[in-house]
């Protein structure tokens, strides 16, 4: 996935930048990206966090799974150059998916909406 967030450091820029936002199923946090910014992808990079204290390894990467194939349909609705970092709560695991796929789909439009408004 090319639009991935990698290093500990986006994170942590993602994290001081904004404060928690909050959607259904999910918190999430958000980041402009400087126009100078050195980076090799030029749209929106996306970082997961999934805890320990949702579950051991097999749920953890369930819902990572699920995340990642939630975020890949509703990535072309972001098309500013942020960065994002979705925290998901722990019902994520037995949600229906439809849900979140909405649940990320409303996360990136509200994004775009307020980023285009700056």
């Amino acid at each position: 996935m090319q639009h991935t967030l990698r290093q500990h450091a986006d994170y942590q820029r993602v994290y001081k930048a904004g404060r928690k936002q909050f959607a259904k199923q999910m918190a999430y946090f958000f980041a402009l990206r400087a126009a100078d910014a050195p980076s090799a992808t030029p749209g929106p990079r996306i970082g997961l966090t999934v805890p320990k204290a949702l579950g051991k390894a097999v749920a953890r990467n369930r819902i990572k799974r699920r995340l990642r194939e939630a975020v890949r349909r509703a990535l072309p609705s972001l098309t500013v150059a942020v960065d994002v970092v979705l925290h998901p709560k722990a019902r994520v695991l037995t949600l229906d998916f439809a849900a979140i796929e909405q649940d990320v789909s409303e996360i990136f439009r509200a994004i775009q909406k307020r980023c285009a408004n700056s």
